[in-house]
């Protein structure tokens, strides 16, 4: 059930219809991945993300950092697990933080769930100058960015 950080995909399996991606608060992390894989996939997937408990509102440095690539997250209202109603109807969990992996974990006990860990690092753990923050923000980004080109490749258009 939990498949390694970038497993798949990228053996030519089909795609998941639809990811789940949770974090601890879905203020950073989740929100950002979900927005990536949004602009990345567009409808081919159905992407949300959530919390263990809902965060107050979407961290501005990811605001600020997916505007850097012409996406809006301005308007993202964080989830909790509990405001996604049945996690269970995800083909696919990505947990990037280890306490949402262990919530995920458990929903594996009672529903039959593809999860996997994307150890993701916590861009508000940086101290310094905003830059400073900012850099750690971009880092986050762009290495989520490069996961999700791996595991969530694009499919060439089929012409008919």
């Amino acid at each position: 059930m939990n498949g390694a950080a970038g497993s798949g995909g990228e053996s030519g399996e089909a795609l998941p219809s639809s990811v789940l991606f949770m974090c601890s608060l879905n203020t950073v992390r989740s929100p950002m991945a979900e927005a990536l894989l949004k602009h990345l996939q567009g409808s081919r997937i159905y992407v949300q993300s959530c919390g263990v408990q809902p965060g107050e509102a979407v961290d501005p440095f990811v605001v600020q950092v997916l505007a850097e690539l012409g996406l809006d997250a301005g308007g993202h209202a964080p989830r909790g697990l509990d405001d996604i109603g049945d996690a269970s109807g995800f083909d696919l969990i990505i947990t990037l933080s280890p306490e949402a992996h262990h919530h995920a974990m458990e929903l594996t006990r009672t529903a039959a769930l593809e999860v996997e860990y994307w150890p993701t690092m916590d861009p508000t753990a940086v101290n310094g100058a905003r830059e400073q923050r900012l850099s750690a923000y971009r880092l986050m980004r762009d290495d989520l960015l490069q996961r999700l080109r791996r595991r969530f490749p694009l499919m060439p258009e089929v012409e008919t």
